[in-house]
């Protein structure tokens, strides 16, 4: 696993042995992040991500590399927390995060600001973490009109078309991955 673009292009990102983690794949984040950036190499900058459920942190750690000003990495397991962690510091990363280690619902109350993108990716067999944290996003205020959230599932797996006025806009399935992409209506 590596980042594909920006500041640490190509640099290698470190994982855990077993299914416990699942990074999403170099391809399908090479794609997210080519869609949200619609060719501008800036069209990133400054921006403010939560990167939901973790894990290698290799999101919001791409995110970093094409000039997001903040991510909040959230990661309730302590084998993961400590992996994002040390993935920062492999890449001399010492600000610009912020590492919360607790449960995604408790986060999304917790980040006191509206953001720019919320992403996504709960263990695929854990399907019910999706409306759960859907559902929560859509109540939140963390969400302003253009923050764009992004769930990345299964292409077998739908996570749902509306979650109170947060209604998926956009679906795109590669391999055997799927993102499904949100937005409040008002």
């Amino acid at each position: 696993m590596r980042v594909i673009a920006g500041q640490f292009r190509s640099r290698r990102l470190s994982s855990l042995p077993g299914l416990d983690i699942r990074p999403t794949l170099d391809r399908l984040r090479e794609t997210l992040f080519n869609v949200l950036s619609s060719g501008s190499p800036d069209a990133l900058s400054g921006t403010v991500w939560v990167d939901l459920y973790a894990g290698t942190g290799a999101v919001g750690i791409e995110a970093i590399s094409r000039g997001a000003s903040m991510v909040y990495f959230v990661e309730s397991t302590a084998r993961a927390a400590d992996l994002i962690g040390r993935n920062l510091r492999s890449l001399k990363i010492e600000n610009g995060y912020q590492l919360l280690r607790q449960d995604v619902v408790t986060a999304i109350h917790t980040i006191n600001l509206a953001v720019d993108y919320v992403f996504l990716d709960p263990p695929y067999r854990r399907e019910s973490e999706y409306q759960r944290c859907l559902s929560a996003l859509a109540q939140s205020t963390l969400l302003k009109p253009e923050t764009i959230v992004i769930a990345e599932h299964p292409k077998t797996y739908d996570p749902g078309d509306a979650f109170s006025d947060l209604l998926r806009y956009r679906r795109l399935l590669q391999g055997d991955a799927g993102l499904s992409f949100y937005r409040k209506t008002s």
